[in-house]
């Protein structure tokens, strides 16, 4: 147990003072093994054991998927189609980037691509209009939550492989909580738009909505295809990803002739990047859990949180598991591959439903990128929209109440996310 609290108490001292988390994790596992006398041996074989889960193979594919996207430019015709059924409203430019991170859903890999992507997009666009650049910002940074539990969903992945839990029902739970975010926070927008008195950029225009959905019909059709086969059994997650790409490089290059060699390369190489860390970290998260297990640490939680927790209620033991999720998340990126493996023995010891929690953990991550002390799409967004990550913070209380409110909504009500997969299997 010593170890254990050396080797973690090693990893948030480095990620305080700004060691990247892959260099971060690599020390911490080696010292936490070492105490333990078994890291030359323990430590390659948990890394590899970590990266041999088969639905990680769809985890590249998607990401590269999502980049061809944006590169391609099938992310600003999804932008021009919800410009045209929202925009007229007051305050339609907020509306318009929440209402793009639906339709784009989890294709980016992460909130923080989703960012830079549609953030490019956005955030300029409401500075034009006259919206604060601070409100900009926060705006984007909320909304690029959805896009992580809309399917395919990146964080998903990532949980499926950990867990084992099945990734056709984490994919099915993410849609009705999705939506109902982004309807959450274009009710948000909506009262924000009245009391702030925001402007109206013309009128609602069937022709337009016409227009722009012939010209954004292809990328539309992209996630709901790839969600479609994946439930209905045409594919597997991993054979989607795959089509994914494909659909993706043939719309792009072949229907909307908008990519050539060198954006394909472009692509390629960003997609390398961001998945290969994605991985890596995987891999050395999975010998994290080896080293805490052998320490002992899943039972010392467990029963650390059954202490704690009032009678036999399962939401309380949800939310101390929640606000665990979240701290870490707060400091953590990305969590799940990290936290999951340590806490997936105390969730098999309390019965909870994996697909459930799956959720919630992407809840969770979307909350700690969105508060200090690191807050990542805080400052992302900031920086695109030229403003520090404070005022982003201050921007986006609204949007911040209203997603812990609806976590806590989906921990009570936990057929929010439960109920399609259900109804699918059955």
């Amino acid at each position: 147990m010593v170890g254990a609290a050396l080797g973690i108490s090693f990893l948030v001292l480095l990620l305080i003072i700004g060691v990247p988390m892959v260099a971060a994790l690599v020390g911490s596992v080696a010292l936490g093994l070492y105490l333990g006398g078994q890291w030359a041996l323990v430590m390659p074989q948990s890394i590899l054991n970590g990266l041999g889960d088969y639905t990680l193979l769809s985890l590249p594919l998607f990401v590269l998927a999502g980049v061809i996207m944006n590169v391609g430019g099938l992310s600003a015709r999804l932008f021009d189609f919800a410009h045209s059924l929202v925009g007229w409203m007051r305050g339609g430019l907020a509306q318009v980037d929440v209402l793009t991170s639906i339709f784009l859903g989890g294709m980016f890999g992460s909130s923080t691509a989703d960012i830079a992507g549609t953030g490019s997009i956005t955030i300029p666009a409401m500075k034009r209009a006259g919206y604060k650049a601070d409100f900009a910002a926060a705006t984007c940074a909320a909304s690029s939550g959805v896009g992580p539990m809309i399917p395919p969903s990146s964080p998903m992945i990532l949980y499926s492989a950990v867990t084992g839990t099945s990734l056709g029902a984490l994919f099915m739970a993410g849609i009705i909580p999705g939506v109902l975010m982004g309807l959450v926070f274009m009710a948000v927008v909506f009262v924000l738009a009245r009391t702030r008195n925001f402007p109206r950029h013309g009128d609602l225009s069937w022709p337009e909505i016409w227009s722009t959905f012939k010209s954004a019909f292809f990328s539309i059709g992209m996630p709901a295809i790839i969600v479609g086969g994946t439930t209905i059994g045409v594919f597997t997650p991993t054979e989607g990803g795959a089509f994914g790409v494909v659909y993706a490089l043939a719309v792009s290059v072949l229907v909307y002739r908008s990519m050539g060699v060198r954006d394909v390369y472009r692509a390629c190489l960003a997609a390398v990047q961001l998945s290969g860390e994605l991985l890596l970290m995987v891999g050395l998260s999975g010998a994290l859990g080896v080293s805490l297990a052998s320490a002992h640490v899943p039972e010392a939680l467990a029963a650390m949180i059954d202490a704690i927790t009032i009678g036999d209620s399962m939401f309380m033991r949800l939310l101390a598991l929640m606000i665990l999720a979240i701290v870490a998340g707060m400091f953590l990126d990305p969590l799940i591959p990290v936290l999951v493996p340590v806490i997936l023995p105390t969730l098999l010891a309390f019965q909870i439903d994996l697909v459930h929690f799956g959720v919630l953990m992407v809840m969770a991550v979307v909350i700690g990128q969105l508060h200090p002390p690191i807050g990542i799409a805080l400052i992302i967004s900031g920086r695109i929209a030229g403003v520090d990550q404070v005022q982003v913070f201050r921007a986006n209380i609204p949007y911040f109440v209203a997603i812990i409110l609806f976590t806590l909504l989906l921990m009570a009500v936990p057929e929010l996310s439960t109920w399609l997969p259900n109804y699918m299997k059955d």
